[in-house]
């Protein structure tokens, strides 16, 4: 590994070795699951140059080596990944953290159109150029959490604020500059020919999940100018945002009018301009029976047709006075606690505000362990009654089996469809496609060591439940990657009817899984995977 890197070296690439700040600073982990995971070295490129030079001779020490002694190479963006797969304990951790370069790209009125980013910025670097800029009145599919790293989210799908209303980010994706395994640098976007290599290969790159093709060193996205709804050409320089706990009253009868409101709040048809997230949170230094909801409000509107759709959820279906009472209960707090503001002012603070729980859960400094899965869950009424009564209940095991400890057991419920669920399931590679559905994810979330196993054979049961009434009995989201699922589950729950093709792309442009992990496309060799494709093909004829 010594010749790797001399070569480095001499190319100036910044090389670190462990002991060493910029090694150490790039290993920190939120995640203590995986604080050991330590590489032989951190590169750090400024430039997609010297990613291709990295790539080159790396194949070319490769080569030279029997299969045991070859060196991996592990992708990091934004650290996120909630299964471990930035972080590795062997071979070299390609950090693209200095790679942070974002350039707007301006009409000649000086209004953003699009957005150029480096394969190692973070949501916060784009946000920052809408804000110096003072862009009121625009928007693009980006991540709630301004710590993301943009390109791993846009690579697995990338579920936003405003999803419903302008699609998820790989559906904004227009073109992609990649390092494929050969070292070459190559650029695909929405004018390659859909069935040219280079035309699959941006499918693939739209919800195939980071780090199976090569490399992607910059990305081209859409921004949307949002309009006022008087129907004129006028921009709209606001949204809405809120944020709301509610925390049910104990007693039977308390609990029912809950899970009915709840109930009712999932199935209802809110209009593609509103996402509303919520968060069922079993919190152990609570002394609570019941569990508090958490919900986070994107309105792509203004307040008053934000209004008539909290007004027209507590009119639905039963007109008693008592119904009607009941889910006013939630939509008035939702109502009071959501304000209009100029979208410069929402991904300067707001963004952060609403999730500030969990973003300080993901800086190295938190000390605390997590594990997590993830499913996608239609909202017809028999589905949503079974999932709530599930997350009630397992909540309520979870304070009993884990009584005077400390804890956390949340499930969280990202409300999607709408602009989002309009492609078909094999437009791009992200499958899971619906008018209305809600893609969840679990996370356990404790503090001493002593209670890991324990911990993580608790989500792993209360996984297996759930999974059964996730789209088709197997859905889940490679953004919120899932390391309940067995080695022959994870590719058709990540992308269902599209995995076949991608496992196509995958051999064509790294035909000798060069770019793998413990969940990656997997390579399927022409002696040991035709039984394999056929049985999937099989399986995705209907």
């Amino acid at each position: 590994m010594s010749g790797i890197l001399a070569s480095l070296e001499f190319e100036q690439i910044p090389v670190y070795k462990p002991g060493e700040v910029e090694y150490e600073k790039s290993v920190a982990t939120a995640y203590l699951l995986y604080r050991f995971a330590r590489p032989s070295y951190v590169v750090q490129p400024t430039h997609p140059a010297q990613v291709q030079d990295i790539v080159r001779y790396l194949v070319e020490y490769n080569d030279r080596q029997n299969p045991d002694s070859q060196v991996s190479i592990t992708i990091k963006n934004g650290g996120h990944s909630y299964a471990g797969f930035s972080s590795t304990d062997k071979g070299i951790l390609l950090d693209l953290s200095k790679m942070n370069r974002v350039k707007l790209n301006l009409d000649k009125d000086s209004h953003p159109k699009s957005v150029t980013i480096r394969g190692g910025a973070l949501w916060g670097h784009v946000y920052k150029q809408l804000i110096n800029g003072r862009h009121k009145g625009y928007m693009l599919a980006g991540g709630d959490c301004p710590t993301v790293g943009v390109s791993g989210f846009v690579l697995g799908g990338g579920l936003s604020a405003f999803s419903r209303s302008l699609g998820m980010a790989c559906d904004n994706l227009t073109e992609a500059t990649i390092i494929t395994a050969d070292g070459r640098m190559v650029t695909v976007g929405e004018n390659s020919d859909p069935d040219s290599n280079e035309g699959k290969l941006f499918w693939a790159l739209r919800g195939g999940g980071a780090g199976n093709f090569g490399i992607v060193v910059q990305l081209k996205m859409n921004i949307h100018q949002l309009q006022k709804e008087d129907d004129s050409a006028r921009t709209r320089e606001t949204v809405i945002a809120g944020r709301y706990t509610w925390f049910p009253y104990p007693g039977e009868v308390e609990e029912a009018k809950f899970m009915a409101t709840m109930n009712e709040f999932y199935t209802t048809k809110w209009a593609d301009s509103l996402a509303i997230h919520s968060t069922w949170i079993c919190d152990l230094q609570e002394a609570r029976t019941l569990p508090a909801v958490r919900f986070i409000v994107y309105h792509n509107g203004e307040k008053n047709s934000f209004d008539k759709q909290l007004d027209k959820f507590v009119e639905q279906g039963n007109p008693s006075d008592q119904t009607r009472e009941r889910r006013r209960e939630l939509a008035e707090p939702l109502r009071r606690r959501s304000l209009a503001e100029p979208t410069t002012l929402f991904l300067h603070e707001t963004l952060l505000a609403q999730w500030s729980e969990e973003t300080q859960m993901f800086f190295p400094s938190d000390k605390s362990y997590k594990y997590f899965s993830s499913f996608v869950f239609e909202n017809d009424e028999s589905t949503i009654k079974e999932v709530t009564s599930m997350i009630k209940d397992r909540m309520r095991a979870f304070r009993d089996q884990f009584s005077r400890q400390q804890g956390l057991l949340q499930v969280t419920l990202i409300h999607s469809g709408g602009k989002a669920g309009s492609p078909t399931a094999n437009a791009t590679a992200f499958p899971w496609r619906k008018d209305i559905c809600y893609i969840a994810y679990i996370m356990v979330r404790w503090r001493e060591k002593w209670l890991g196993e324990e911990m993580k054979s608790f989500c792993v049961s209360f996984t297996g439940e759930l999974r059964e009434k996730s789209m088709k009995g197997k859905a889940a989201f490679i953004n919120f990657a899932d390391k309940t699922l067995r080695r022959n589950q994870y590719e058709d729950a990540y992308y269902d009817v599209n995995v076949i093709k991608l496992q196509e792309v995958k051999a064509h442009w790294d035909p000798k899984n060069l770019f793998h992990f413990s969940q990656s496309i997997r390579l399927v060799s022409p002696d040991a995977g035709y039984a394999a494709v056929a049985e999937l093909r099989l399986q995705h004829v209907s």
